[in-house]
């Protein structure tokens, strides 16, 4: 398979943005970051926001009249309305809830509108290839409210098989919960055709876009998606934050599955009202600096251009594939390199994951060894664990050559 020519991107220019690129894992051994899946880096810009909110204007939101106050909440309120922005969401603030992460997110619709919607007779739909970000919150909010999870199952090329899909989405399907872009995989999913599916059947469909809001444009609503929720740690931005997008009327509708200070609007001895959307899902004080930085980070990804990510991390993954793909005893899992997002989850005969990955170590090459949160589909892979070389916007060709060279060196120890 051949790869493109060439990247859209200046990377060596990106690559002076974030300055632990520059480091050393070992002395002479400079890092290769391939553990972008789990969380990227962080721009200076990105962490410069972070230390403007807190030595100009740290305070609490929407509690004071003082000028401190007023500065941080018009922040962290214009930060929701970017976020909004970067995911095509009109309703903008309304619509966007911030949370700790997707993993919170999930958990927020699960409680808030699972548990009083799901009943016996009802099934929620997944995929074999979810996170358990998504598989154990609807697993567990079914076995309180007697509903059924069924998964649609992945075919030999590890995309998703509509066929089964379309025959699992029926008039018993209350909700569709399925990954945008696997973890594991690669595998983009047409999640537009899956929301057509729900719909159909007057269902609602949640995305999980931790794995592609940082590399692709997403516009939810030509998704036409009910909930979608993303990280801020996995597109440039800090941990402790992220976004769940949620139709104004679905949000409205829903109680609070949170508590306390800022998520209501008035308060007696019997009783409370709700606070206006999103902050009535915003119990307590919220990440003020993240929310900030998130919102940052959204700029930053927007001046690279989402096209060009994507375009530069299909140029490294087809590189590393391709590559990876010459060498004995090496089994890719997912499909082909043009098909998929920017990562390779591989293993090599013989040498378990973990063996692997500290000796991609003493080669300075930062990768994830594990099931990474998909324990079911690496049961359905005949696998316990697999090697994840995970790509992004300052990943190179040559630091690619150093994962070869490692995996080589691999080989030659256990064989």
């Amino acid at each position: 398979m051949g790869t493109q020519e060439q990247s859209p991107l200046d990377v060596e220019a990106l690559r002076a943005d974030f300055p632990i690129l520059e480091r050393e894992v070992a002395d002479g051994v400079p890092l290769v970051y391939f553990d972008n899946a789990a969380t990227t880096q962080t721009p200076t810009r990105v962490v410069d926001s972070i230390t403007d909110y807190y030595y100009e204007y740290n305070s609490n939101v929407h509690r004071g009249i003082h000028q401190l106050s007023q500065e941080a909440s018009i922040a962290y309120e214009e930060a929701h309305d970017r976020i909004a922005e970067l995911v095509g969401a009109s309703g903008a603030r309304e619509e966007i809830v911030f949370t700790k992460n997707t993993t919170e997110a999930f958990n927020l619709v699960a409680y808030a509108w699972g548990l009083n919607e799901l009943g016996e007779g009802d099934t929620v739909v997944l995929t074999e290839m979810e996170h358990h970000a998504s598989l154990v919150t609807w697993q567990q909010i079914a076995k309180k409210t007697g509903a059924t999870v069924e998964y649609i199952p992945i075919t030999e090329d590890g995309t998703l098989d509509m066929d089964a899909a379309g025959d699992l989405i029926d008039d018993d399907t209350a909700m569709v919960s399925v990954v945008h872009a696997s973890n594991v995989l690669g595998a983009i999913n047409p999640v537009g055709d899956l929301a057509e599916m729900a719909h159909e059947q007057d269902a609602l469909i949640f995305v999980d876009g931790a794995q592609a809001v940082p590399n692709r444009p997403v516009d939810v609503e030509a998704i036409d998606a009910d909930f979608y929720a993303f990280s801020g740690h996995k597109m440039a931005g800090p941990t402790g934050i992220g976004a769940l997008y949620g139709k104004r009327h679905l949000l409205d509708a829903m109680d609070p599955y949170l508590f306390g200070g800022e998520m209501i609007k008035k308060v007696t001895y019997d009783d409370a009202t709700w606070n206006d959307l999103p902050w009535k899902f915003e119990a307590g004080t919220p990440s003020i600096s993240e929310g900030i930085a998130f919102a940052e980070a959204a700029d930053y990804v927007d001046d690279v251009g989402l096209e060009n990510i994507r375009a530069h991390e299909e140029y490294v993954t087809e590189y590393a594939y391709d590559e990876l793909s010459k060498l004995d005893g090496v089994e890719i899992y997912g499909p082909p390199a043009d098909r998929r997002g920017g990562l390779v989850a591989f293993n090599v005969e013989g040498i378990h994951a973990h063996d692997l990955s500290s000796i991609l170590n003493d080669y300075g090459v930062a990768v994830r060894a594990g099931d990474h949160c998909t324990q079911p589909l690496h049961d359905t892979l005949g696998v316990p664990a697999s090697i994840r070389a995970s790509f992004y916007l300052y990943n190179t060709r040559d630091e690619v050559d150093t994962l070869i060279e490692g995996v080589e060196g691999a080989i030659d120890i256990f064989h």
